[in-house]
Order: structure tokens, then sequence, then C-alpha cells
């Protein structure tokens, strides 16, 4: 199966000129978690995450209604292409413990997006792939956590 099969395709995205407290609203109003950076042309240039929202924000104390997300967007994002193989973009997320990946086309134009959630409601990929999908993100890469 390949990624075009399971993921979003209906994208949210922000430009890197939107403040965070716009980038805040459109993850309450539309329940996501995690939105791509996109410029003019819909070239992904980062992602932001309601993570980033409160640890480089408002942890920091930045005004949410005035910085622009690209102050605190992750900007190396890893993508993947709609025909990659499921296999491959769970192994992606797992190398980079990420739990959301980005779609893109061969411009790198945002065209979706595929999470774990996505996998796991997905009936053609198996619980026992989506486990250790996620055991495998959220191990803590700490030398002394044997």
């Amino acid at each position: 199966m390949k990624v075009k099969d399971c993921m979003c395709n209906e994208v949210c995205y922000v430009t890197p000129s939107n403040s965070v407290c716009d980038c805040a609203k459109l993850m309450c109003n539309n329940h996501i978690g995690c939105i791509p950076v996109c410029d003019d042309t819909k070239n992904i240039v980062g992602l932001i995450t309601d993570r980033d929202v409160i640890l480089r924000s408002i942890a920091c104390e930045k005004d949410a209604t005035k910085t622009p997300v690209s102050e605190i967007m992750t900007s190396k994002v890893c993508c993947c292409t709609s025909d990659v193989d499921i296999k491959d973009a769970e192994d992606l997320m797992c190398k980079y413990q990420i739990r959301r990946l980005p779609v893109v086309d061969d411009n790198n134009k945002i065209i979706g997006i595929i999470t774990l959630g996505d996998l796991a409601k997905n009936n053609n990929v198996s619980n026992e792939s989506v486990s250790n999908t996620l055991e495998t993100i959220c191990k803590c890469n700490d030398k002394n956590a044997e």
C-alpha cells in the first residue's frame, strides 16, 4: 500500500509570516496538532506543531499575536511523496521520531499529510505495525535509558 492510499488530502497550511496566534486558531478550528508552513507557491518551508506553540512561543513569553510562525517553526522538515510505500513512511517516522509526515509532490509542494493516526485508522495497516512504529517514535535517544 502507498502513502496516497492512507494520507489526508485536505491540508491546512500557513505562511511564514502568519502569526502564531492565527496558526493556533487554525489548529483549534480544524482539530489538528500540526500545520505545514508553505511559501506563496505551496512549497513546504517548515512545520509547526501545537507543542512548538507552547514551548517556543508561550513558554518564552512571546506575543503570539505578533510573533510570526517563522520564528518558532521547525525548518528542517522530513517529507515523503505519495507514491512511497506505507512501510517506508513508517520507517521515516521511526528514524526521525515524528508522528506526522507531510506529503509533497516532485516539486516540494504540499499535497497531503500522513499521521500515525491515519495509519492506526487504516484497516490495511496492521495494529502490530502501528504499535511498533509508535513504540520506536516514543523511545528516548538517551544512552543511559537502558
